[in-house]
């Protein structure tokens, strides 16, 4: 068992999410930097889709009743192992496994850049799955319960696991905050020089993002016809436009379906940058192939 001494600012239980059931208006939910929590499970031996924690912001405390090898990737963030003595050592948690030994804390603090952080354990968290997924999905509900202090989390087996074989991988440079997009479906409600203003000047983040979707602020885009879509299919990167004219990414919390225009898609390959973006941070738009 892992013991939740302190969550941060909000922090859930994902793993790859629940594909296969928006036809029955469940959203795919799951890590928003999928990457992220990738890498975090190669580096201590699980497979990919394993159930880490991913942190909003840091700022957490974890209680260890036994023996863990753990790992983080994402929002790099300063990691310090405690036991009832102080300060034992600085974690070399981001991007290297490293060692909890029964009784010891780990304490994050707060990313220097970046916004979620993804912490996995050698066997998983091993919280029930809904819908054959263990992620917490804001939206609907489904999924275990934000994490709170208090909250008891289960790891699970490790016998069958690959031996760690990885002793650090090394940090990337971040990526330029770009994303780059594919135009429509329904560019065509939109002024004839929306998509161009909307990769002229760079959006700033807005304080209301979360896991549905980054809020931006910025050049309003004008639309070319009046009234609302019916309501139709969305996809995590849509750029849909609200009659504010302020753009919404979709993250991977975002509904099913949904009535504003979508001026244009965020390449898959993008979406670490807009699950990584923090309030305040300003982040351009640019038309994919240009």
């Amino acid at each position: 068992m892992i013991d939740v001494l302190a969550p941060g600012p909000y922090a859930t239980v994902q793993d790859l999410g629940r594909p296969g059931y928006a036809h029955l208006g469940v959203p795919r939910s799951g890590a928003a930097d999928a990457a992220g929590l990738r890498l975090a499970n190669r580096l201590v031996g699980n497979p990919e889709g394993h159930a880490g924690l991913e942190l909003t912001f840091g700022m957490a405390r974890f209680g260890f009743r036994s023996g863990a090898w753990l790992a983080a990737a994402g929002a790099p963030c300063p990691m310090e192992i405690w036991n009832e003595r102080g300060v034992i050592s600085s974690a070399q948690g981001m991007g290297a496994p490293f060692w909890m030994a029964p009784g010891d804390e780990l304490r994050i603090g707060s990313p220097e850049r970046g916004l979620r952080t993804y912490l996995a354990v050698r066997g998983g968290i091993d919280v029930e799955p809904v819908l054959g997924s263990r992620s917490t999905d804001s939206l609907s509900g489904l999924g275990p319960a934000p994490l709170r202090a208090g909250t008891r989390l289960p790891v699970g087996e490790v016998r069958s696991l690959a031996s760690i074989s990885v002793d650090l991988a090394p940090p990337a440079a971040p990526p330029p905050p770009v994303l780059r997009v594919l135009a429509g479906p329904r560019d065509d409600w939109f002024s004839s020089d929306a998509l161009a203003e909307l990769c002229a000047q760079p959006y700033e983040v807005s304080q209301d993002s979360n896991r549905v979707g980054v809020r931006l602020r910025g050049p309003a885009l004008r639309r070319a016809r009046e009234g609302e879509l019916p309501s139709e299919g969305m996809v995590t990167g849509a750029v849909q436009v609200p009659p504010s004219g302020q753009p919404i990414v979709f993250l991977t919390d975002h509904p099913p379906t949904g009535g504003y225009p979508v001026i244009g898609v965020v390449l898959a390959a993008d979406l670490a940058v807009a699950a990584q973006a923090r309030p305040g941070d300003r982040i351009r738009f640019r038309l994919a192939g240009r």
